[in-house]
């Protein structure tokens, strides 16, 4: 049975999937800021061809456009707190994105056929793929063409009448998920038994420059991981999250250039960035003389406060929640990381970490990171120091899958022998 899921067609995850929303390599980082403002989702993705003209004048067929890459917020933000473009905020808006996309970009997204197997899917998510391109009939550009009228929203569309929507590692585990008894008795066993607790992963000290994190934060970016935030003896006190970062507005650059890595935490965190934070942040861009960042920022924390979600306990929620205090008041809560609960995933915006045990099962592992949509969970130690052990991640778990398979086919093989 579980062979049969793995030969499904990448179609099939399709199904009620949205259209894309397509930005040109050549747009600028100001184009891009208010197609993310207006978009409502925390990522778009980014075409070699321009359809703003597309829908108008297509092009002759699909092949002469591809999607090269994606960006969000946070992709943004560290280009806007390089020091360079802290001086000069206003030139680095002007800035295309092609100069901005990663050069691993190519083999992040990846474009994948319909008819394309699981499998394969699941082997291009192996390789590095973190976004699959697929494209998909849409009826609507006919009628939009019938009644001679050109299509003013961004969806990646051709003259064939094909769009485009893509698959994450997300989507994959959600099936594998909807049919996991198929694989028994693999996710019945601990993440630990499964070896699926990597030490590869970035952390930052409580009381440490937040710009010191920026590579940090674009490592985990590429990687769909967060950096974990410690405190005495390694202790895990919360994570700088790029998909937290993701949700906020560019003005944040101001605040990772200006303060620690837990004030950090607090100003993206619950509810919008305490006021103290703001006037902190002011004051030591007028002292860097920053003039140019200090106005941008100014003018953003006044005309729109963060519609961040309540809360903000260190860990895993449940719908309890509690404020976050002192790194010595957060060790003190041990009961923080015993709870559970769900965020929303366009409107979670806090510092909480999401966490497990080496015996956690892998089957509650991937219900806690799809509940919380994350593609990572914190692995800590069950005592009450908080000690972080590792990080278990979606292609990991992916892995795990697949080498199940494999040893299923060598025991047919040895059964058919």
């Amino acid at each position: 049975m579980a062979l049969g899921l793995f030969s499904r067609r990448v179609s099939d995850l399709c199904l009620g999937k949205p259209a894309l929303r397509a930005l040109p390599a050549s747009s600028s980082l100001r184009e891009a800021i208010l197609a993310l403002r207006t978009a409502g989702e925390p990522h778009l993705s980014v075409w070699s061809c321009d359809h703003r003209i597309d829908s108008v004048k297509p092009q002759s067929d699909a092949s002469s456009c591809r999607c090269v890459g994606k960006v969000c917020m946070v992709d943004i933000i560290c280009y806007l707190c390089r020091e360079e473009n802290l001086q000069r905020p206003g030139d680095a808006h002007n800035t295309p994105l092609k100069d901005i996309l990663p050069k691993s970009s190519s083999s992040i997204v990846r474009h994948i056929e319909p008819s394309s197997s699981l499998l394969e899917a699941i082997d291009l998510i192996l390789q590095g793929a973190q976004n699959l391109v697929v494209p998909i009939p849409n009826k609507a550009n006919t009628r939009r063409k019938y009644h001679g009228k050109p299509q003013q929203s961004a969806t990646t569309h051709h003259r064939n009448g094909l769009e485009f929507c893509w698959l994450t590692q997300e989507d994959v585990i959600r099936f594998l998920l909807n049919s996991i008894a198929a694989f028994s008795p693999l996710p019945a066993l601990s993440i630990a038994a499964l070896g699926l607790i990597s030490s590869d992963f970035s952390a930052v000290h409580y009381d440490s420059p937040a710009a010191s994190a920026l590579t940090q934060i674009s490592l985990s970016l590429a990687r769909q991981t967060s950096v974990a935030v410690t405190y005495a003896e390694g202790a895990l006190i919360g994570e700088i999250s790029p998909f937290t970062l993701a949700c906020c507005d560019e003005s944040v650059a101001a605040a990772i250039a200006t303060l620690s890595c837990g004030d950090l935490m607090a100003y993206i965190d619950c509810g919008g960035p305490p006021e103290d934070l703001i006037q902190a942040v002011e004051a030591r861009l007028r002292e860097r003389n920053l003039v140019g960042l200090l106005e941008t920022f100014s003018l953003e924390s006044s005309s729109s406060a963060p519609s961040m979600s309540s809360g903000g306990s260190c860990y895993s929620s449940s719908s309890d929640e509690e404020s976050m205090g002192s790194p010595k008041e957060s060790l003190a809560r041990a009961s923080w990381y015993g709870r559970s609960s769900s965020y929303s995933a366009r409107m979670a915006r806090r510092s909480e970490a999401i966490v497990c045990h080496p015996k956690s099962s892998l089957v509650a592992v991937m219900i806690q990171a799809i509940a919380h949509r994350v593609n990572y969970v914190w692995v800590i130690e069950e005592e009450e120091d908080c000690s972080l052990v590792g990080i278990v991640t979606f292609s990991g778990m992916l892995q795990a899958f697949r080498e199940q398979l494999e040893l299923r086919d060598d025991d047919d093989g040895l059964g058919e022998m």
